[in-house]
């Protein structure tokens, strides 16, 4: 997987690649909402958290407390560890890495040419009709002179 990575990325133009980029930064965006807005909230459901409110409090703000939104905590200005959101951004990026590989493979497969059909390895002797090899010049059944 990481030759073909290697192969794409040294392959093609810049123009190419800047367009792949943009595309997939705005791809980026679709992920990041699927995941926050879409699949986040049922896993934190059936796990019975909210990922994006699982942090630690380093050192609390103006208004001290247990903080039970990460909101709170913001609001309060605390310095928080975020490792929810981390969490998050790690899904996001596995989504966007396997969709990207799906989508290059695919492309891959579209766009790559056959390969040329090889050359019959057998032949049929004209005289007997029994199969010989292909670069045999004397049929090893008949020994009829083939061309």
């Amino acid at each position: 997987m990481l030759k073909e990575f290697k192969a794409f990325a040294l392959r093609g133009n810049v123009i190419d690649m800047a367009v792949g980029i943009i595309i997939g930064v705005a791809f980026s965006g679709i992920v990041s909402s699927l995941v926050a807005d879409m699949l986040m909230p049922p896993i934190g459901l059936v796990v019975g958290y909210d990922f994006t409110n699982l942090f630690v409090t380093l050192k609390h703000g103006a208004q001290a407390g247990p903080y039970t939104t990460l909101a709170e905590a913001k609001k309060a200005a605390a310095v928080t560890l975020n490792y929810g959101q981390f969490i998050n951004t790690v899904v996001n990026f596995l989504i966007v890495a396997v969709s990207m590989f799906v989508l290059i493979s695919i492309v891959k497969r579209i766009w790559t040419e056959a390969p040329p059909p090889a050359a019959p390895s057998m032949k049929e002797c004209p005289f007997c009709l029994s199969s010989v090899p292909a670069k045999a010049t004397r049929c090893s059944h008949c020994t009829s002179t083939i061309a």
